[in-house]
């Protein structure tokens, strides 16, 4: 099964899906999302898979698991490559897409939906000089996306 270069989080029962350029913060991004479930910013959460993850269609959703070599394996700038506890399989609920050309302050209706493996999912586009953590929390807690 090929790879996406992509990082994702389950979030309480559903996973986000965090796509970018190398160097974007994907990385950056999933680790903030584990570090706010476990101070109790946000619910539950686990590391699925960071930098490259298997991404499948099943039953009308999402379904997203690490790429093997990289199971448990996360990079924290200036520490390295980290091991943390994982999820092997989750269902994805939102794609969020660092350093994004059409991200806008009002994003229009059409960037807010994504297609992936013939699903469609819902879609956050964040500007490369947004504060991709802030701009997630806000859209988390305010749609009814995960909590």
């Amino acid at each position: 099964m090929p790879t996406i270069h992509a990082s994702a989080v389950l979030i309480g029962a559903r996973a986000v899906l965090i796509r970018g350029a190398a160097g974007a913060g994907k990385s950056t991004l999933a680790f903030r999302l584990i570090q706010a479930g476990q101070n109790g910013t946000l619910p539950f959460t686990r590391l699925v898979g960071d930098d490259r993850v298997h991404v499948v269609a099943a039953h009308g959703r999402l379904l997203v698991r690490p790429a093997e070599t990289l199971a448990g394996l996360i990079e924290i700038r200036g520490l390295g490559i980290r091991r943390v506890p994982y999820e092997p399989l989750a269902a994805v609920i939102l794609v969020v897409d660092l350093g994004a050309a059409d991200a806008h302050r009002l994003p229009a209706p059409d960037s807010a939906v994504t297609g992936l493996a013939g699903i469609a999912l819902p879609r956050l586009a964040v500007a490369a000089c947004a504060d991709a953590f802030g701009v997630l929390f806000a859209a988390l807690r305010t749609q009814e996306f995960l909590v």
